[in-house]
């Protein structure tokens, strides 16, 4: 686990219409209800979706571990919910992975929720409090050449495609090409995420942006 750690007063995240925050155990069943209904659109490109049905005992220790980090500052996993919370209808996170004042970005969605720029607006909700309340130098989002549709979304939302990765991400038994999308602080005040409007809370509720 990398050991730099980042202060990330941003455990909920709300946008038009969704609410993306920091699991918690109790949200154990909903993930696992969430990943068995999309687990075969989710294998081609994941490869932890192959380690499903994950019994639940362990995946409420993953939760609490997720917390965990979180709290930490060592790593910010977050799932994507309903309005209501009563559906998780994805998951994506601020990975810290890359280095000092840098951050990762990734994402999965629901097969019943694709094609309706959900990700997209939860990726530009990530990448406002990345800026604004981080305070980051740079981000990153890495995908599969071949997943269009996970790469449509730093399209979107003026990453630059800074170039593609022979054979550096391990899938399962075969090495795949990664490509590398980068946005940098400079380039943030002009990308579609500085305009949007979300609001922001704090691990007791408080409002942060």
């Amino acid at each position: 686990m990398n050991e730099l750690r980042f202060s990330n007063p941003a455990y909920r995240i709300e946008t038009r219409r969704l609410v993306v925050r920091c699991y918690q155990p109790s949200d154990t069943a909903l993930l696992a209800e969430s990943i068995s209904e999309s687990v075969e659109h989710l294998k081609p490109w994941l490869p932890w979706a192959y380690n499903e049905p994950e019994p639940i005992e362990e995946k409420a220790q993953r939760m609490k571990r997720f917390r965990g980090l979180f709290d930490l500052g060592q790593d910010f996993v977050y799932g994507i919910f309903n309005p209501e919370e009563t559906k998780l209808i994805g998951g994506t996170g601020l990975h810290t992975r890359l280095g000092e004042d840098q951050l990762e970005i990734g994402y999965w969605i629901h097969k019943d929720y694709l094609n309706q720029g959900l990700v997209t607006e939860s990726t530009r909700a990530l990448v406002k409090v990345a800026f604004e309340v981080l305070h980051v130098h740079r981000l990153e989002i890495h995908c599969d050449p071949e997943n269009f549709a996970s790469a449509a979304v730093p399209r979107k939302l003026g990453f630059a495609h800074e170039g593609t990765m022979r054979a550096k991400s391990r899938f399962l038994d075969e090495w795949r090409d990664t490509m590398v999308w980068g946005l940098l602080d400079t380039d943030y005040p002009d990308s579609p995420s500085s305009k949007v409007e979300i609001h922001v809370f704090d691990a007791d509720g408080q409002h942060v942006l």
